[in-house]
């Protein structure tokens, strides 16, 4: 029987991999990234046969002509490798996925998404990059939209994380699980709501998630402009409270926000704390470690990092 063996939570920020010299809170980035590197220590400690990343993505391998809720890689996955991150074909484990998917359908428990030949981006590929370097390890991808409304619950998703420990403990062999969500914390990126865009950034915003399928890097200069004249907006307030919760092991109070809720306290970007959410939801809600938190405009992130470790325990 499969085992979920660690979770893991982690802020992701390609800004890391293109503004590094630049970035002026330097104290607070090589924080943030010994803890990344000090995760990826736990994650060999755990000798994961996979890992499972619940990640979101933004608009290099989802499009406005298809937005699924969720879904699940059950074959080829390659990574777009925008702004330094991996490139290329990502090894899966093709077998877990596909139980995963006949399960969850099957049973009646879910019915989501899967793609046999799924692109990821650094909304994946950020973790992958930083939490298994140097790790010979497939992985599961399994993509949450939280970036075009009306995007998922977050008590939908919940349901859907504990659908997903029930498949997993009925996978046959002895398969160690690492689970990772890729996200988070507060931040509010220059995106429009693609129902309703004002001005010419945010219209070339719609017309670049529309028409990029097919020439997704035509649009990126641009994007990426747009980007780095944004503002920063984070909420350390907020960031430490939902870290609280997952150290004292109430995560699934999560379940309990709307999207609304999130974005007017935390900013769009923060709808990426599905994936803490369900990551908890695996584990159990278990108390966290919380190995980092640092605001860093820069990045225009509030950047978190937490460990569930169910061979530990920690007190509140």
């Amino acid at each position: 029987m499969a085992k979920i063996v660690l979770g893991v939570g982690a802020s992701h920020s390609t800004l890391m991999n293109t503004h590094w010299e630049e970035t002026t809170h330097k104290a607070e980035a090589e924080r943030f990234r010994d803890a990344l590197y000090a995760t990826r220590d736990r994650i060999a400690a755990a000798r994961p046969d996979v890992v499972l990343i619940l990640g979101s993505n933004h608009f290099r391998g989802f499009w406005l002509d298809l937005i699924p809720a969720f879904t699940l890689g059950v074959g080829e996955c390659n990574s777009s490798g925008e702004s330094g991150t991996p490139q290329g074909p990502q090894k899966v484990d093709v077998d877990l996925a596909r139980h995963l998917a006949n399960e969850l359908i099957e049973s009646g428990r879910f019915d989501l998404a899967y793609s046999a030949r799924l692109q990821i981006d650094h909304g994946q590929s950020h973790a992958i990059q930083y939490l298994l370097d140097g790790l010979d390890v497939p992985i599961v991808p399994l993509v949450v939209n939280v970036f075009a409304p009306p995007l998922p619950t977050f008590e939908r998703c919940a349901e859907l994380a504990a659908a997903l420990r029930a498949a997993i403990a009925d996978y046959p062999a002895d398969t160690r699980v690492v689970v990772v969500a890729s996200g988070g914390l507060s931040h509010r990126l220059p995106w429009p709501d693609w129902r309703d865009p004002h001005g010419e950034d945010e219209d070339f915003m719609v017309q670049a998630w529309l028409d990029g399928r097919e020439n997704w890097s035509d649009y990126d200069v641009r994007r990426r402009q747009i980007i780095r004249a944004a503002e920063a907006a984070i909420t350390p307030e907020f960031d430490d409270h939902i870290l609280d919760l997952f150290t004292a092991g109430k995560a699934s109070e999560l379940a309990g926000y709307s999207t609304s809720e999130i974005e007017e306290q935390a900013g769009n970007g923060a709808q990426e704390l599905r994936t803490w959410l369900m990551m908890a939801a695996m584990m159990d809600y278990i108390p966290a470690e919380r190995l980092a938190y640092e605001a860093i405009p820069e990045w225009l992130t509030g950047m978190g990092v937490a460990v569930l470790d169910p061979s530990h325990s920690y007190s509140p």
